[in-house]
């Protein structure tokens, strides 16, 4: 297994389409430290009609389970061009991969009633690319008592821990996910709270675009401090870990709750959308504990806006993005996949239980062999 090549395919809240990365781990022995190595990547953007059908599939529809399989077919073969164009880039052919980590898109997500959703047809996808394909990472952990989410602080930990320094790697995706790295070998990780996806859903709505590029419309306007303090008393900030969320709580109808001040301007609510994403991190991150190093990986990080946000709530803590720690901010969660894909193969676990609440470590992952 020395040097074995793995495929992370992640596609994510944010609905913006497909990350792959292809990786070579390292590694002298099975239960060695295994630093990945990013060979290359490919991103292949959803069609708007699919996204629009997967953002209707986060709330009942009608005829919703024939709906819901034929999405998840649909997306297998979108993730199929994804991989066979990534290896068409490598020049490699198929049996040269071990394995592809696929998480699929989230259609519901709540642990709370023990189960999660996220459809893509592993099983389709294998027969598309001729590769084995581990799916389903979640359900394992769910079982186990946990959330299922998040999952990816046990690879931050295999990768980025460092016991010099105490380190947060925090995910700006349509969620928005802290690990903190503590240098004494403490982990913690959790969902913070909305990331893009309410900005997003908001531009669109106003604007007819997908994202706000670096902040800028948001920038236009002004931070309203009733609508800040009213958002930032969600029950949800106040939790404690272990929690996850998603749309399932953040969505079109969360936020036309607190829209109940008269005349207000659109550019007003993206910046203080902007102003939420940042000040529901930063509380997150203060009950962690001592940080010394704040790294940036997802969408979010290409926001200009929101990261001086941050900067300027952090004061002189430092603020970077994953690219400094070896991988880009666009890739890390997919290069995650493929780690926890190696996990799944190689049969060592892959789920912290002091993160998810789950009642001890488990191999995640379902396998659908090649």
């Amino acid at each position: 297994m020395a040097g074995a090549l793995y495929i992370g395919l992640m596609s994510g809240t944010s609905l913006d389409g497909v990350d792959v990365a292809l990786v070579s781990f390292d590694q002298e022995a099975l239960d060695s430290a295994q630093k990945p190595h990013v060979l290359h990547t490919y991103f292949l953007a959803y069609p708007s009609d699919l996204r629009a059908q997967i953002l209707a599939l986060q709330h009942p529809t009608e005829n919703e389970l024939e709906v819901t399989a034929l999405t998840g077919i649909r997306l297998a073969r979108l993730y199929a061009d994804a991989v066979n164009q990534l290896l068409a880039i490598a020049k490699l052919a198929p049996n040269a991969v071990s394995a592809i980590g696929c998480h699929g898109q989230t259609i519901r997500h709540r642990p709370e009633l023990g189960f999660t959703l996220q459809i893509g047809n592993p099983a389709l996808l294998a027969e598309l690319t001729g590769i084995s394909v581990i799916a389903d990472f979640r359900s394992r952990d769910i079982a186990a008592g946990g959330q299922g989410a998040p999952l990816v602080p046990a690879f931050h930990q295999a990768v980025f821990a460092d016991p010099q320094v105490s380190r947060a790697i925090i995910n700006i995706g349509g969620i928005a996910n802290i690990t903190y790295l503590a240098s004494n070998g403490t982990v913690l990780g959790f969902d913070s709270g909305p990331g893009n996806m309410l900005l997003d859903a908001w531009i669109k709505q106003h604007k007819n675009q997908n994202y706000d590029a670096g902040g800028a419309w948001a920038a236009t306007g002004i931070v309203l401090d009733s609508l800040l303090f009213n958002m930032l008393a969600e029950p949800y900030f106040l939790l404690a870990p272990p929690k996850s969320t998603g749309r399932d709580l953040f969505n079109d109808f969360w936020l036309k709750q607190h829209l109940l001040y008269p005349h207000l301007h659109p550019q007003d609510v993206a910046r203080t959308l902007v102003a939420l994403t940042a000040h529901s991190i930063y509380g997150a991150l203060k009950t962690c504990g001592a940080t010394d190093e704040v790294y940036l990986c997802g969408g979010g990080a290409h926001n200009t806006l929101l990261i001086n946000d941050l900067q300027q709530l952090l004061g002189t803590t430092k603020l970077s993005t994953s690219d400094e720690l070896g991988i880009g901010v666009d890739w890390l969660e997919a290069v995650a996949f493929a780690w926890l894909a190696k996990q799944c193969v190689n049969q060592q676990p892959a789920n912290l239980p002091e993160v998810t609440g789950a009642k001890g470590t488990r191999i995640l992952g379902a396998i659908y062999q090649h």
